[in-house]
């Protein structure tokens, strides 16, 4: 596997990124858009799903990065069970239905298969360079 440099770069961020946005423009339709309980929750569970990878990248160390990766992964199950809440209240179609629970099972392997391709990968323990340099 190759070395990545910036969050962005990985894969399970990518789909994250995508179901959230899927998850935002249909969550501002119809019925959908008045359920400001649901609404949120299924909304902050898509963003946790992205902010756990990338705050996990950015931690010290690889047993944080995969604590994380365990975090992120827990709120795509989540997306997917509320997405289920969406479909039996026909809040969203079954096209909605199934294109967001695809993205979101995706998102739930890549990050497993990431999780234990880290496990089996310990060879450091630091995942940042000490040497970055910022300019302010």
């Amino acid at each position: 596997m190759p070395t990545i440099k910036r969050f962005e770069e990985i894969e399970a961020w990518q789909t994250a990124r995508e179901l959230t946005k899927v998850i935002y423009s249909f969550t501002e339709e119809s019925k959908f858009s008045r359920d400001f309980g649901l609404k949120d929750q299924i909304r902050r569970a898509s963003v946790s799903i992205m902010s756990n990878i990338s705050e996990g990248f950015e931690s010290q160390t690889q047993p944080q990065f995969i604590r994380y990766l365990g975090v992120a992964k827990a709120s795509a199950g989540e997306v997917r069970s509320q997405l289920y809440v969406c479909k039996d209240l026909e809040y969203v179609t079954q096209d909605q239905f199934a294109k967001a629970f695809a993205m979101a099972e995706k998102a739930s392997r890549q990050i497993a298969r990431f999780i234990a391709y880290l496990e089996t990968h310990p060879q450091s323990q630091k995942l940042r360079e000490d040497s970055a340099e910022y300019e302010v």
